[in-house]
């Protein structure tokens, strides 16, 4: 089986409370297990009737001393919420994390769901896609261009901004998310989508109608879908595992890819046939073994 799909880590958010030494050795597990990528999640409060409220490390923090931790893998945020900082800081975030990781970083961006951490933080909560669309502006120009002359919009005003150090142009800009307007303000600049894995049922079948809509939204702008390319988080679950619990998006139940090594490998293997470029694996439970477990089924179909 020939399989050229990248696959990639994403690291504990609030599944318990880890440390940052054992973040950074899965990071390093994963890293030397030959994966291709960690994610990070970019979320501040959980809070639901069932597991209380817990929270995760900050993670552009994170990512910073994952560029130092680590030397070969891809680093990215799964996704960053524009709204959580003014867009010129979040270009500056990720020109710094860029620069320490040594041009690993791939910038996810996402317009933010969780009412709760809003609330508790003190964001608006309030038109999201369309401060998402001034802030995804100001990001993208400042990392592909250095500088704003003027920038008057409705949430956003800049004024002889630029962004020193100068960040590396070909950074490469993801759009975390299935909803059409979304889709439309972000494709004609984005190198990668990514879909979360309750949005398809965690199947590769369910991904199909998503594709869709991501090949409209690039016909929309008069751009080739092919040279857009599909990400995708995926759940998996180990004999170890006790399922997830609700807190990073994954409020509907849907069934984990599990079972022997073979079966599992096939079910990756099928992204990879739906056109998937790039899986971001969300283990169960989330730690290195894991990590060592599922470099295992990957030996079976490198």
């Amino acid at each position: 089986m020939t399989y050229q799909m990248k696959v990639g880590i994403q690291l504990p958010e609030v599944e318990r409370e880890a440390s940052w030494s054992e973040v950074r050795d899965i990071a390093r597990t994963a890293e030397q297990a030959g994966f291709d990528s960690v994610w990070v999640g970019d979320h501040l409060l959980f809070r639901d009737p069932v597991s209380g409220v817990r929270g995760p490390w900050e993670a552009w923090s994170i990512l910073a001393a994952l560029g130092e931790a680590t030397e070969r893998v891809l680093l990215g945020p799964l996704v960053a919420a524009t709204s959580f900082h003014n867009p010129a800081m979040i270009a500056k975030k990720a020109a710094t994390v860029d620069e320490i990781s040594g041009g690993r970083l791939v910038l996810g961006l996402g317009a933010g769901w969780n009412k709760a951490e809003y609330e508790a933080f003190g964001f608006p909560y309030d038109h999201r896609v369309s401060r998402f669309e001034e802030a995804f502006t100001i990001i993208r120009i400042l990392i592909r261009e250095g500088s704003i002359d003027s920038f008057e919009g409705r949430f956003y005003t800049h004024r002889e901004l630029e962004l020193l150090p100068a960040a590396r142009a070909d950074m490469p800009l993801m759009i975390g998310s299935n909803g059409a307007r979304m889709l439309r303000i972000a494709v004609p600049h984005v190198a990668m989508w990514n879909s979360w894995f309750t949005a398809f049922d965690n199947s590769a079948a369910g991904l199909a109608p998503l594709i869709e809509g991501v090949d409209a939204a690039c016909a929309e702008v008069g751009r080739d879908p092919a040279t857009l390319e599909r990400t995708a988080a995926v759940y998996l679950q180990f004999q170890r595992g006790s399922g997830r619990i609700a807190g990073s998006g994954e409020h509907p139940v849907v069934t984990p890819i599990s079972g022997s090594r073979s079966e599992m490998a096939e079910s990756l293997s099928r992204f990879a046939e739906a056109g998937i470029g790039h899986v971001q694996a969300v283990l169960d439970p989330i730690d290195a073994r894991s990590v060592e477990e599922l470099g295992e089924v990957m030996d079976l179909i490198r």
